[in-house]
């Protein structure tokens, strides 16, 4: 079997492209770099750099003809995504579509989507549904979900393929500090700077935080799994913003007390995603809870800070 992940020089997309060539799968990495590193990608996977927008996409897939493209590059600074809505449609909408038809012309098999928690916006459920409504709050939230209807579209006229992933807030080795969900990786790197940790808000304000190796094994079992479904990747638990900065302090060994700021225009205050469909559909189900997600994120973090010493 043949891959292409595109984003797969970033966070998650480096973490996917690594348990696929672990699996035996042949893997291509599609991304312009604009966030994503070259060092972060396995060597075992072909590396293209080029936009998802550009003509050369279309050209790699038509020669590699993959069977799997998992579409993980993206625009996912949700700031960025308010202050700049065009240039955030222009990857996360446009950018879609030009996959989608490269991928169709292609013969691809299945595409598997990366999207988000984002698109319910700022829903009043103690636990949300994938059949909830989805109501987005920031360009980002709604470009994600103008791509998954692009998706949908696409099997409906033309048979392709595809499973949609929401995911809860993604975090472990590796995240940059920026981005959707990227408050564990800020939080890292004002720990290793010896800066108190910035909470913007009042701290109560939760979120479903779930494990990348946890995100990658969802991806996984897609391959082969709910198709034409959309599914969250999430734990169905909660943890505030105050709750991560103690427990980050605490495996820190610092008294030190958080500082807080105003909240930020787009972000949701509370979220949480069942994953009941995830676990029948996939046969998935999350690994970590947030303690050892912490921990291990947290010992990989201050590792790779001695070894830049």
């Amino acid at each position: 079997m043949k891959a292409l992940v595109t984003g797969g020089a970033g966070f998650i997309g480096s973490h996917l492209v690594r348990a696929l060539a672990d699996s035996g799968i042949r893997v291509h990495v599609l991304d312009n770099l604009s966030t994503g590193n070259v060092a972060n990608v396995d060597p075992r996977a072909v590396m293209h750099i080029a936009d998802i927008r550009s003509s050369e996409t279309r050209t790699l897939l038509i020669r590699e003809s993959p069977d799997i493209v998992f579409h993980l590059a993206a625009q996912a600074d949700v700031q960025h995504s308010i202050h700049q809505p065009d240039e955030d449609a222009e990857v996360n909408v446009l950018g879609t579509i030009y996959l989608l038809q490269a991928c169709h012309e292609a013969g691809v098999a299945k595409l598997i989507f990366a999207s988000t928690s984002g698109v319910y916006g700022e829903l009043e459920k103690q636990c949300i549904h994938e059949d909830d409504p989805t109501e987005p709050i920031s360009g980002y939230g709604l470009s994600k979900l103008t791509a998954e209807s692009y998706i949908r579209l696409f099997y409906r006229l033309y048979g392709m393929n595809y499973t949609i992933l929401r995911y809860g807030n993604v975090y472990g080795p590796g995240q940059a500090a920026k981005g959707e969900g990227g408050v564990v990786a800020l939080f890292m790197e004002r720990l290793k700077k010896g800066s108190p940790l910035l909470i913007h808000g009042d701290g109560t304000q939760t979120r479903d935080f779930v494990y990348v190796k946890d995100v990658v094994r969802a991806n996984v079992a897609a391959i082969r799994a709910a198709d034409q479904r959309t599914v969250h990747v999430s734990t169905g638990r909660t943890t505030s913003i105050n709750r991560l900065a103690y427990d980050l302090l605490k495996l820190h060994g610092s008294s030190v007390r958080p500082v807080y700021s105003p909240a930020r225009a787009g972000d949701i205050h509370h979220s949480c995603l069942s994953n009941a469909v995830a676990r029948h559909w996939l046969r998935w189900e999350p690994l970590y809870g947030i303690s050892a997600g912490l921990k291990e994120t947290y010992t990989s973090s201050m590792d790779s800070g001695k070894k830049g010493t």
